[in-house]
Order: structure tokens, then C-alpha cells, then sequence
């Protein structure tokens, strides 16, 4: 076979394998001008630094002036512990009730001779709520212990204070919006494009648009008890753990490459 004939057969080979390698390629779509919806998530988490405490006093007696007085003298007695105990806390007493008590109806077939005798009260009962906000962690256990001796502990609520929970939200804001960033970059070396290519379009802090979800709500450590008061000269401090609370933020940005 001639020269020519050799190098004109090799160029044709060379031009069929280039076809062949465009054809194997995958088509690539433009991704100039796209618009690209991403979602961005932000949490903080701080130990907690306040606390309500509920303490509750309830008393029944037949005679009803007999157990509201009683009830009074118990709340004053235990707010003026409260008070000596954790001077800086914060009270408010709050759910004061009396009520009548009903005979129980016995069970069985055959009714009361006197079905009216039903709604004669055959007592009272009488009862009021104090709530105690503070900071004083260290000593809520004492405090506690000591207004145990004469109200019963309902509950407690650890959660940040109003002044912490909005320094943590300064720092919650800047997490979710450094989590957008990445996750721009992130989209952007998916799609081969350069991040500086990214711009942002719009960002919705309160994901309120139709593609986004609620936004979470601070999670507190939160407590709930019942104790009776113990008939005893000292009582024993009960162990308590604040806890912390985790702060979420969901935010929504569009962003349009070049």
C-alpha cells in the first residue's frame, strides 16, 4: 500500500474515533442563569440560666372559712421562705380555687332514696399556686428544701433567660447563615460552577415560603414533679439538673448563578 493511501487511511481512523468519543460523551446541560432554592439550618445550644418553680398549698376542711384560712396562712408562710432564702427571685402567686367535695355515689342497681342529698357538699377544698422565677441556680435546692416544709413543689421550668436567649440568637442567626454559605459552595462544585459565579437572590430568615418548614422553636430541658410535704424537722434537698436548651433557625435563599 502507497503512503498516501496509508496516511489518508489513518486520518480517517483518527476521525471516526474523535466522532465516536463526542457521541460517548454526556451532554452537559447550561447551567447559566439557574436558579437554585437552598435551604440552610443553624443551632446554638447554652446550659440553662433561669428557672420558674411552682409550689402549690391546698387544703379541705367541712367548714370552708376553716381551710381558706388555713391555705392563707400556709402561702404567706411559704412566700416569706421563698423570699428569705433567694432575696433576687421573682414571685407571683397565681391559681387560687376553692370548690365544694360530693359525696361519692356508691355503685349499684338501686338508686338513692334521696337523689337530692347528692349535691350536699360534705366539704371544701381550697388551694392557691406561687410562682417562683430565678437565677440562682446554685441555691434553688435549699430554697427548695426549705419552702418544702410548708407548700408542695408542682413543677419546675429551666430555660434561658430573656437577656441570654437574645445573645444566642445573634450567634444562631450568624451559624444558619454561614451553614447557607457552605451549602452554596457545596451546590456550586455539583453543578461545576465557581461559587464566585453564586449570587444571592433572597433570604428568608423566618422560612415562610412554600418550600420551607416551620421554624423550630427552642427546645428546652424541662422538669415536672409532685411532693408532699414531709412532717419533718429538716428536710433533705432535692437534686435538681438545669440542663441546656438547643436554639434551631431555618432560613431559605435563592440563588441564581451567572
Amino acid at each position: 500500500m502507497s503512503i498516501k493511501k496509508l496516511v489518508l487511511l489513518s486520518a480517517l481512523t483518527c476521525a471516526f474515533a474523535a466522532q465516536a468519543q463526542v457521541q460517548a460523551a454526556p451532554a452537559v446541560a447550561t447551567t447559566s442563569g439557574t436558579l437554585v432554592v437552598v435551604p440552610a439550618f443553624g443551632e446554638v445550644k447554652h446550659a440553662n440560666d433561669e428557672a420558674t418553680v411552682t409550689f402549690a398549698v391546698e387544703e379541705q376542711d367541712k367548714d370552708r372559712a376553716a381551710a381558706t384560712a388555713r391555705v392563707n396562712q400556709k402561702m404567706k408562710q411559704g412566700t416569706d421562705t421563698v423570699r428569705r432564702e433567694d432575696p433576687q427571685a421573682e414571685l407571683k402567686t397565681v391559681g387560687y380555687y376553692t370548690y365544694p367535695v360530693y359525696p361519692e355515689v356508691p355503685d349499684g342497681p338501686r338508686p338513692l332514696a334521696h337523689p337530692a342529698a347528692r349535691r350536699i357538699p360534705v366539704g371544701w377544698r381550697v388551694g392557691q399556686y406561687l410562682e417562683v422565677k430565678t437565677r440562682n441556680l446554685q441555691g434553688l435546692p435549699k430554697t427548695v428544701a426549705a419552702a418544702q416544709k410548708i407548700l408542695n413543689l408542682n413543677g419546675i421550668d429551666y430555660h434561658l433567660s430573656p437577656e441570654l436567649s437574645k445573645r444566642l440568637d445573634d450567634e444562631r442567626i450568624a451559624a444558619t447563615y454561614r451553614n447557607l454559605n457552605e451549602r452554596i459552595a457545596s451546590i456550586a462544585r455539583a453543578m461545576g460552577r465557581n461559587v464566585g459565579d453564586a449570587v444571592i437572590d433572597t433570604v428568608d430568615f423566618e422560612g415562610s415560603g412554600n418550600y420551607a418548614g416551620g421554624q423550630a422553636e427552642a427546645v428546652p430541658t424541662m422538669m415536672r414533679m409532685t411532693a408532699k410535704r414531709a412532717d419533718v424537722a429538716e428536710m433533705p434537698e432535692p437534686s435538681f439538673e438545669p440542663g441546656e436548651t438547643t436554639l434551631q433557625m431555618r432560613l431559605v435563599g435563592k440563588v441564581k448563578f451567572r
